[in-house]
């Protein structure tokens, strides 16, 4: 739970100082720190990966998982739960342009039904749990107690909370409960997991979360290369799996 209250606090920074900012921000800043943070998600994601003790069990591990996320469709889901969550508490969204937009976000004319503070906490609700980056973050702090990746989200987190505070204002704050339900609730579950994965397992499924790390830096942060980074979500659970069979084999 250490990465998700650290979460909070940097939502709340954030959001607290956009409230005090307002818009006064450059979107050329903003743009700026979010590549630096994509650059430094990178590295980390490289980091994780170079505590594999056999890269073909990542390698197998990545492969399976983007057969059955791609057949399960991940990544359509998580997207389309966004969608669905959009339209219905802000409204059709039949014109909505990407989330990650969030100056067209905070100003399209979609919002009109509904108040400032509605939208805000709504719309950053929707931002900050919705995401492999969530999911994995949540696990690897829940398994291990390693919270680096929330904190790296927290980061994130944080900035976005100050751009979407100094446009929707307070409501952004209230986010906070979201965070704590679902992130706090996927660490709490994965916790319950902890004596069955071994250090061995966990080595390998910290790889593989790193090299899914590495591509959402790549596709969504630095935005290189749009790739499908949710659909290799089910590598998490391949990876410990693999790792089973062949000490069975053993």
């Amino acid at each position: 739970m250490t990465g998700t209250l650290l979460n909070i606090a940097t939502v709340l920074f954030g959001g607290s100082l956009g409230l005090f900012l307002g818009g006064r921000l450059p979107q050329r800043l903003k743009q700026t720190v979010t590549a630096g943070m994509g650059l430094f998600t990178a590295a980390i994601g490289v980091q994780m990966f170079l505590k594999t003790q056999n890269p073909l069990i990542v390698l197998g591990s990545l492969i399976l998982g983007a057969l059955v996320g791609e057949w399960w469709k991940i990544e359509d889901g998580l997207q389309n739960l966004g969608v669905i969550l959009e339209k219905r508490f802000l409204g059709d969204s039949s014109t909505a342009l990407p989330i990650s937009d969030t100056t067209t976000l905070a100003t399209s004319s979609r919002f009109a039904p509904y108040g400032d503070f509605v939208r805000g906490f709504l719309t950053a609700s929707l931002i900050f749990c919705i995401g492999p980056m969530t999911i994995l973050g949540s696990i690897q702090d829940g398994l291990s107690g390693d919270y680096s990746l929330l904190a790296v989200k927290s980061v994130l987190d944080g900035f976005t909370a100050l751009a979407f505070a100094s446009t929707l204002g307070a409501g952004v704050l209230f986010s906070v409960t979201v965070i704590l339900v679902y992130q706090g609730g996927i660490s709490l579950l994965a916790a319950q997991l902890n004596q069955i994965v071994n250090p061995a397992m966990m080595n390998e499924m910290t790889a593989a979360g790193g090299v899914m790390l590495l591509g959402l830096a790549v596709s969504s942060m630095l935005e290189i290369k749009p790739i499908r980074v949710g659909n290799f979500l089910p590598a998490l659970a391949f990876a410990p799996l693999i790792v089973w069979i062949l000490n069975i084999l053993k």
